[in-house]
């Protein structure tokens, strides 16, 4: 039976929330009423929308996995979410016990989950900050008490860059975040398209709009391979998720939800 979260005057339970809804798709209890309710509405619209969701997860632990085995041990996950299986700092410090990982959202409700539940293994260090991607400058330099920036960092912006909605404010926050960051440092990006269902993902982005915050857009293969201008693109390239680096035996349907690894490149 699905669990109710209390009201919280700090929360607007009357509007569905991305990172809730999110939660909700992925199976999690910690939402409200509203958000199941237009994650029900977007699902009728787009039914693998609960796919992409476990798709844009799994993503995140290759990923991760890919960073630690090129000797990445530090990570910066902007637009965290709710916390649920496998979250960054689990995958991360499996692998690598001393991995650091600084988690970044501003969400009230994953704010308070996130200092409950993002806990670290003893050799390592975890962190969460209240701070929005549209101020890159300031992510940074909180994260700088976390992070050794003159070693590399593994930046992931899964499922967040899609509610910027315009291009140039999408570079130049990519560009800010990777801007102090040492050569061999990865940036990851999760993003909706419309190339595989088309219209029923423009309607699903559309009904979105209409009653969830905040506003998102799907971006086209092209404009997200921009957003890596800067950078050294890792094979296979832009791609749906399930198509990266899949694991043995892994589904690899394509999906709307598509991805891509960018490089710094080495001196």
């Amino acid at each position: 039976m699905q669990r109710p979260l209390p009201a919280s005057r700090h929360i607007d339970t009357s509007v569905s929330h991305s990172a809730r809804i999110w939660d909700y798709w992925l199976g999690g209890t910690e939402n409200y009423p509203v958000d199941r309710v237009l994650g029900d509405q977007i699902a009728a619209t787009l039914p693998d929308i609960v796919e992409q969701a476990r798709a844009d997860r799994a993503f995140l632990g290759r990923v991760v996995r890919f960073a630690v085995e090129r000797g990445i041990e530090q990570f910066l996950d902007v637009g965290a979410g709710l916390p649920t299986a496998s979250n960054t700092h689990e995958v991360a410090q499996r692998l690598a016990p001393k991995a650091r990982v600084v988690y970044v959202d501003n969400d009230p409700l994953v704010l308070a989950h996130a200092r409950a539940l993002l806990t670290s293994s003893p050799e390592g260090k975890t962190a969460y900050l209240d701070a929005d991607m549209h101020d890159p400058s300031a992510i940074l330099e909180r994260a700088g008490e976390t992070l050794d920036f003159a070693s590399p960092v593994a930046v992931t912006m899964l499922g967040v860059l899609w509610h910027v909605l315009e291009d140039d404010e999408a570079l130049d926050i990519v560009r800010m975040l990777m801007s102090q960051l040492a050569p061999g440092s990865l940036l990851a990006i999760a993003h909706p398209t419309i190339e595989v269902t088309g219209s029923k993902m423009d309607d699903a982005i559309q009904q979105w709009n209409l009653f969830g915050k905040p506003e998102g857009r799907w971006r086209s293969p092209e404009q997200l391979a921009a957003l890596f201008a800067d950078l050294e693109l890792v094979q296979p390239g832009i791609i749906s998720c399930p198509l990266w680096r899949p694991d043995v035996g892994a589904d690899i349907e394509p999906i709307d939800q598509y991805c891509g690894v960018g490089l710094i490149p080495e001196v």
